[in-house]
């Protein structure tokens, strides 16, 4: 199925943009065609670009809000994600997996332009690819892109540069945050897949994390909103078939399984150079999981949240009213 995913993603991108004042983003067209969308960097961006963020990022296939919770015995701030077709807006959209290097610039990019480069094993593997007209990217990064990195990603996804939209927001910042911590449900199902599950049984899904306090620069965001994840975040999904093979699964899909877990994620990320790909693999996931069976309504339960991790990375913000 074409899920035009770039089409979905661009509405939701012009209903941003319709409020661009409101949502405290600032629209530049780039030298040589394309545009970009500051939600963080020069522009101040906030809650209500975060959510739009995410939800573009996830291609308008699910539902992004802030929703009541509790964590650490206080109320706090969670981040909601609910979609009927999860694998499309999770992994062939949200997830991270296109490291944008240009020169001296780097980005972590995400959303549907993705699919229209499809250089990713994933695409391979989930057998999906895009020739849109138009295509739309969020990069994770401190720094505006020029002109140059759009013609890198128009040679890659054949999209002319001025076909392109970018939305940029830094780790540490208040969308940058919300947009990563949105990233629940996409964990999940990244950790399935790398698990050999097939993914066409599951049917819905919902994720909350708690939203992580806006850190003090990028290296220390990227610790907050992996530990709202990996030790704070719950994903629920609703699944078809065999209930043997989901208490068998459900064990390994969860951040617990991992002998790393149990130490702050910037803890593990220092100890292992900085480098994402020397950490245990098996550490990236929710930190609870419920596989329901749609057949029966049964739920098998697996993992625990650890909130006196979350609290120790969240820091003073954490802490409740008698501990401050």
């Amino acid at each position: 199925m074409n899920w035009h995913l770039n089409d979905l993603a661009h509405a939701e991108v012009e209903t941003l943009l319709a409020h661009a004042t409101r949502s405290r983003v600032a629209v530049t067209p780039v030298p040589g065609g394309g545009r970009v969308v500051d939600c963080g960097v020069a522009a101040e961006g906030g809650l209500a670009a975060g959510l739009a963020l995410a939800r573009i990022c996830l291609a308008g296939l699910a539902e992004v809000a802030l929703v009541p919770g509790e964590c650490f015995n206080t109320p706090w701030p969670q981040v909601s994600v609910t979609s009927d077709h999860p694998v499309p807006a999770c992994l062939l959209s949200q997830y991270a997996g296109w490291q944008i290097s240009v020169g001296k610039y780097f980005a972590m990019g995400s959303g549907p332009m993705r699919a229209a480069a499809a250089r990713e094993d994933l695409f391979q593997e989930l057998s999906y690819r895009e020739s849109p007209a138009q295509v739309v990217g969020v990069l994770e990064t401190r720094k505006l892109p020029g002109p140059e990195v759009l013609a890198y990603l128009a040679e890659r996804t054949g999209v002319p540069a001025e076909g392109i939209t970018l939305l940029v927001a830094p780790t540490a910042s208040l969308a940058g945050t919300v947009q990563v911590v949105a990233r629940s449900v996409e964990t999940a199902l990244h950790k399935l897949h790398a698990l050999g599950f097939d993914l066409s049984r599951i049917r819905s899904a919902h994720g909350v994390a708690p939203l992580a306090p806006v850190a003090r620069n990028d290296l220390a965001g990227i610790g907050r909103t992996n530990d709202a994840i990996l030790y704070g975040g719950t994903v629920a999904l609703d699944v078809d078939g065999d209930a043997a093979d989901l208490a068998a699964i459900g064990p390994r899909m969860v951040s617990g399984a991992s002998p790393a877990a149990g130490e702050p994620f910037l803890t593990l990320f220092e100890r292992a150079g900085r480098d994402f790909y020397a950490l245990d693999a098996a550490l990236f996931a929710p930190a609870a999981v419920e596989l329901v069976e749609t057949e029966t309504g049964r739920g098998h339960r697996f993992g625990r949240i650890m909130p006196e991790i979350v609290a120790a990375s969240f820091g003073p913000a954490a802490a409740s009213p008698a501990e401050s």
